[in-house]
């Protein structure tokens, strides 16, 4: 366990918050549960993203429950009104917020809520409910694939922006961030509106779920695969980019799978580090191998602190930012030998 020395130099601020390290679980079956969440701290967690609450299972909660008073209905008319409701059923919200206020009454970490809608009632609704549980931030996870030929890039940038309006109007004063595709035609200029409409921090980036088409039955199945380390690249060029450009807290997202991960993604900007395939790989445990290792690679390196080097390669700061836009194309097909 570091102490409170150590831990001072680890220190990181995301969405207004003081946490001890930038090593904060994301949404993942971890984050699930009480339980998941108290292990997750104990083993060093500087605050976690719960998995996210879903605006479609909470709709098809409301439907089950709207057919059984129905059914209740028919069946006891001579009750005079009385509907008997199951005492345990609860719906995906009431699971959700009862789980995030233990979590608050429990852990000394921050708990950021996650929330996944469809409709701009339901982000607005559903919001105002996790702030009243005391979610110390709100991570908007929009998870939409622009597939469709009338639907212009403007017009995919105008539904996040409905939604963040919606959403920052339903809960004027709790931090936001938005869970952003790597997909946006100009993502500099796209996060720059969010932050301009009240954002607090984007997380680079969404990792949409790729299915596998099976030959022998031609049906598409889904696929959940953990991240892989090789996916940080992309996350880095486009963070160290952004991080000269708009004043935004940032948090990256797949592929952070060891400490010289987090020390890249530090270097290159990034506020904090979520993590959850690697964590599901090796156990909460990591999370202090992690600690111990940044802290060893800043003594060799003389780093006071983290906040020294946040930044020290951004598209500001590095020795050749034109490395970050063509990533020295002609360069690298000429490094190439068979």
């Amino acid at each position: 366990m570091t102490n409170q020395s150590e831990a001072r130099r680890l220190e990181a601020r995301y969405l207004g918050l003081a946490l001890k390290s930038p090593l904060a679980p994301s949404a993942s079956p971890l984050t699930a549960t009480f339980n998941g969440a108290r292990e997750l701290e104990d083993a060093g967690a500087a605050a976690i993203v719960m998995h996210s609450l879903f605006e479609e299972e909470c709709q098809k909660d409301h439907a089950m429950l709207h057919q059984f008073l129905y059914e209740q209905e028919l069946g006891h008319s001579e009750s005079d009104g009385y509907l008997p409701v199951p005492d345990t059923f609860r719906t995906a919200e009431e699971r959700y917020l009862d789980n995030l206020e233990r979590m608050k009454a429990s852990l000394e970490i921050p708990v950021i809520a996650s929330l996944n809608g469809v409709t701009r009632k339901g982000w607005a609704e559903h919001a105002r409910q996790l702030a009243a549980a005391g979610a110390d931030g709100l991570e908007l996870n929009v998870y939409y694939i622009a597939a469709d030929a009338e639907e212009s890039s403007m017009d995919v940038e105008r539904r996040y922006l409905d939604i963040v309006h919606s959403v920052r109007a339903s809960v004027p004063d709790l931090p936001l961030a938005v869970k952003i595709s790597s997909q946006f035609t100009s993502p500099v200029h796209f996060i720059s509106q969010l932050k301009q409409i009240g954002v607090n921090a984007v997380v680079m980036f969404n990792r949409f779920l790729q299915p596998e088409l099976t030959l022998e039955t031609r049906k598409l199945h889904p696929m959940l695969e953990l991240s892989h380390a090789d996916e940080l690249r992309e996350r880095l060029r486009w963070i160290a980019i952004v991080r000269a450009q708009v004043a935004i807290d940032i948090a990256v997202t797949g592929g952070v799978h060891s400490a010289s991960d987090v020390i890249k993604a530090q270097m290159c900007g990034a506020d904090i580090t979520q993590m959850a395939s690697v964590l599901m790989q090796q156990g909460p445990g990591v999370i202090r191998q992690m600690e111990t290792e940044i802290l060893e690679w800043m003594d060799l390196n003389e780093y006071d602190s983290l906040l020294q080097l946040k930044g020290s390669v951004s598209y500001r700061n590095a020795a050749d930012p034109s490395g970050f836009e063509r990533a020295n194309y002609l360069e690298t097909l000429d490094s190439w030998r068979p």
